[in-house]
């Protein structure tokens, strides 16, 4: 009894989203949990650790067994070569050159295998997300429902790349993307869920004024003139380098310290060499972390006078999502899920360049009270569009339509060995 109560505390809990979407709401989303209370799911994604996905997931496995539904999280292991080829490949479904090499699709696939062989998978639905576990379809004989849930940019996609995933994605019962414009074709039907997220998580919370400046001071990070700041991986598709030019460009007209946080993701061996590169460029006023602790992300987006996340390529960007909750003057880049976060003029502003951006940096920096309008419109789309139950509930109507319509699986998931490379087919 004691370890079953220490239990449910421990559970995070739609209800304590009532304050924020009401009571209405929140009932609703509890209703559909139960008729889905009998199954058992599972996401499986490429780390528990950096970036949109993990962050993601984290909250939203954890709501969904709080409703009630068994909903388990697993991750792929692999070696250099092939995080070396899902790094390429996500690159090139971004639009990147890739060149697909024999040896590394079969490095690929094979590694898929393996995993196969060490996850005894018996779930009424499988969820795979992104590139690096994809062909784990393969390798099974599926008698439930498995969907690929895509979370980078398609809009200009390698069509060679593509051509060559199909054959692992026409195996999936369904295709989930962020945004209609990622629309190709996958061999299977596709749908669409915009990103949320969880306001109650460590990297959402509200902090009091104490607690920012205490997370700034233990970095060292100066408060003595405006914050403007860019949180994200390091990878060429976030621009940091753009970034870093454009604020030494508005410096010519406003004082104030750039501050570039993020990390170098276990699956994304490009991240580190990125960071070195753009580390060469810090200095006093140019401070460049790469440091995992979502206080601190917490802290500088609710400090910061401008925040930037000026993405060439961006699938949604929950970096944006983020410091609108907390109210900041954000810049975008016009590109991908920013796009549908940010109305421009109204609650952020769009760019397409490296001027604009710095052009946008100093508007923000002179008219402080323009900026805390746009947060207070920014905040507000937030709460309407991109919290966590939302997403839940579009998660909780997919389900039902892939599991209930189907009825209770006849057995487990079985193993299925594929003879040569691209069984899928």
């Amino acid at each position: 009894m004691a370890e079953s109560s220490i239990q449910s505390r421990a559970l995070r809990r739609i209800e304590e989203f009532r304050p924020i979407i009401g009571a209405e709401r929140v009932g609703r989303i509890l209703r559909k949990a139960r008729r889905l209370s009998q199954l058992h799911i599972v996401n499986i994604s490429s780390t528990y650790h950096g970036g949109g996905v993990a962050e993601l997931l984290s909250s939203l496995t954890l709501l969904m067994n709080g409703a009630g539904v068994d909903t388990g999280w697993r991750v792929i292991q692999g070696n250099p070569q092939f995080f070396g080829f899902t790094k390429a490949m996500h690159n090139g479904l971004q639009g990147g050159s890739i060149e697909l090499a024999e040896d590394d699709m079969r490095s690929y696939e094979q590694v898929t295998v393996e995993n196969a062989a060490r996850m005894h998978l018996d779930h009424d639905l499988v969820i795979v997300h992104d590139p690096q576990p994809l062909p784990l379809v393969c390798n099974y004989v599926k008698e439930t429902p498995w969907i690929w849930c895509c979370h980078v940019d398609l809009s200009d996609p390698d069509h060679e790349l593509l051509d060559y995933l199909r054959r692992f994605t026409s195996v999936y019962d369904g295709i989930v993307l962020s945004l209609p414009e990622y629309a190709h074709d996958f061999g299977a039907p596709r749908h669409y869920l915009m990103p949320a997220i969880d306001p109650f998580a460590p990297i959402n919370r509200e902090m009091t004024e104490a607690e920012i400046e205490e997370r700034l001071a233990h970095y060292k990070i100066p408060t003595d003139l405006p914050i403007v700041l860019q949180v994200s991986r390091f990878d060429k598709w976030k621009d940091p380098q753009g970034v870093i030019e454009a604020y030494r460009r508005a410096s010519g007209e406003v004082s104030s310290t750039l501050v570039l946080l993020g990390n170098t993701a276990d699956d994304d061996p490009e991240g580190r060499g990125i960071y070195e590169s753009v580390f060469e460029s810090a200095c006093e006023r140019i401070i460049v972390l790469s440091i995992d602790d979502q206080h601190l992300v917490n802290a500088l987006q609710r400090k910061a006078a401008v925040v930037l996340q000026k993405s060439l390529r961006e699938g949604f960007g929950l970096t944006v999502t983020e410091a609108m909750w907390k109210g900041a003057a954000v810049i975008g880049g016009n590109v991908g899920g920013i796009r549908h976060q940010i109305e421009n003029g109204v609650n952020g502003f769009l760019v397409d360049s490296v001027p604009e951006a710095a052009s946008r940096i100093v508007t923000l920096l002179q008219n402080p009270r323009h900026a805390r309008a746009l947060g207070r419109r920014a905040r507000e789309s937030v709460r309407t569009r991109f919290l966590m139950p939302r997403l839940i509930e579009d998660w909780l109507d997919l389900i039902a339509e892939y599991t209930l319509a189907a009825g209770p699986r006849s057995s487990a998931v079985r193993r299925g060995w594929p003879e040569t490379r691209g069984g899928a087919q």
